[in-house]
């Protein structure tokens, strides 16, 4: 049983709550029994150490027999080094290390994808970790990050997205012009979610949303550059009818995918 806080190992773990370590790496951290659990479920070769508290153990007799069925085996730690290796403050005393798994955006594009999330310079991790979470929840085919978008690994985004990092394919490409052309040439119509766009709701009853759609998602405080809009197919608005300012990224993005889904299973 781990007991030293300050042991080479919880410092190599608790080292991956920074991006040059995960970068160096190639590793990232997944905290309490949620992650580990749809981790188990859906990427468990990619599993490379779990951690827990004896107690927390006891208490999940599910994730002891996934864990078993992997071929992984537990090491038990103190609550001391739980917490020296967690980002959390209040830690659920399961902590795992995992293998980064990048989708390949050629992989994700040559399956014929119906809906894409892409996400441009977005630097909020939990409106991240949200859109990845709407992404899986509608279905989305993959969510796609260009330019200086957050790392997908920072442990707050793991956290937002509850398990969906492990539903939904994310890729990472440098340019979003790029992608924007390879998801035209792929048979997607580019769509970009901005304030100065047209009415989404006149958009999906005049039958814009019915195909295979990519959505844009930009920057939170500055939305997308002027040129991004001119490298999309549309650019579309959420109405808002009350007084309120402006919504949150995450939720106007959540709310465009699912109009794109409720289209496309119309």
């Amino acid at each position: 049983m781990l007991e030293n806080p300050r042991s080479p190992r919880a410092r190599a773990v608790a080292k991956l709550a920074k991006r040059a370590a995960r970068d160096e790496t190639g590793l990232y951290l997944l905290e309490g029994p949620q992650a580990v659990r749809e981790a188990l479920a859906f990427r468990a070769d990619g599993l490379v150490e779990l951690y827990a508290t004896p107690a927390a153990w006891d208490r999940h007799a599910d994730l002891r027999e996934a864990a078993s069925r992997a071929g992984l085996r537990v090491e038990l730690a103190s609550d001391a080094v739980i917490e020296a290796m967690a980002d959390t403050v209040t830690p659920q005393g399961i902590i795992a290390v995992a293998r980064q798994d990048e989708a390949s955006i050629d992989d994700v594009l040559a399956r014929a994808p119906r809906l894409l999330a892409i996400c441009e310079e977005i630097r909020d991790p939990g409106n991240l970790g949200t859109i990845i979470r709407a992404a899986d929840a509608v279905g989305a085919d993959a969510v796609v990050l260009t330019g200086r978008t957050v790392d997908p690994y920072n442990p707050k985004v793991v956290r937002s997205t509850t398990g969906s990092l492990f539903h939904v394919p994310v890729a990472r490409v440098e340019s979003l012009e790029d992608v924007i052309d390879a998801a035209r040439a792929a048979g997607l119509r580019v769509v970009a979610a901005d304030v100065k766009g047209d009415d989404l709701l006149d958009a999906r009853r005049a039958g814009e949303l019915d195909g295979p759609t990519a959505w844009v998602f930009g920057n939170e405080a500055h939305g997308l550059p002027d040129e991004a809009l001119e490298w999309v197919d549309a650019a579309l608005r959420l109405p808002i009818y009350g007084q309120a300012e402006s919504l949150n990224l995450a939720t106007a993005a959540s709310v465009c995918l699912y109009e794109s889904a409720f289209a496309q299973r119309g």
